[in-house]
């Protein structure tokens, strides 16, 4: 009996830690330098005026992300300028996923004209601190005085095939509602996507 709810009790706690993985609403959201599609590195903090950020955990390959490229560089042309920068991550292993090597991002970000950065995450460091799941995974920052704080998190919308006029934006009503100075009235939606494609332990 005293080994069945020990048992029970490690299966809980797990699944406690599991559910915790990444950042939750109202977290503060740690800064990243990595490299960008044109050999220069960019941070949060290379964005001096910005009032937040759109980061978009994403790829060259999964087809969901795909659909969405054009609705990532529409966020992009419409927040930039009101100080929400759109933050592409690739979060995929480019030997897991050939497709998704640094040059491979390059020239994707040249086909479809990204004028948002486009970074190589190449250790899944950050895609593993912010808990990005899918591709895409979207995390909205709010800059505040303790930090960049998670105001959003989840999908950018809820038509993953561009085919329903009347869809849910997430993600602009959101950053829209953050510009106003107010809380998102939704916070959190489930990223519906691809999985992420991690780099393969080496076993010692």
């Amino acid at each position: 009996m005293k080994k069945l709810l020990l048992a029970c009790l490690n299966i809980l706690l797990a699944t406690a830690v599991n559910a915790q993985i990444g950042y939750q609403v109202g977290d503060l959201a740690s800064d990243f330098n990595l490299k960008n599609v044109d050999g220069k590195n960019v941070s949060l903090a290379s964005y001096k005026n910005a009032k937040g950020y759109i980061v978009v955990f994403t790829c060259n390959t999964c087809p969901v992300s795909k659909a969405y490229e054009t609705r990532v560089e529409a966020l992009s042309k419409m927040y930039a300028v009101k100080g929400y920068p759109v933050v592409a991550i690739n979060t995929n292993d480019p030997v897991a996923s050939p497709g998704d090597t640094y040059e491979k991002m390059q020239e994707r970000a040249k086909e479809k004209g990204f004028s948002f950065a486009y970074l190589l995450d190449p250790d899944h460091v950050y895609t593993k601190k912010y808990g990005a799941q899918r591709t895409p995974h979207v995390f909205v920052l709010q800059k505040t005085a303790k930090g960049n704080e998670v105001a959003y998190i989840g999908a950018i919308d809820n038509d993953q095939q561009e085919a329903n006029a009347q869809r849910d934006n997430y993600v602009q009503n959101a950053v829209n509602q953050l510009l106003k100075g107010e809380k998102p009235a939704l916070t959190s939606t489930k990223a519906i996507g691809c999985t992420i494609k991690w780099k393969k332990e080496v076993s010692k």
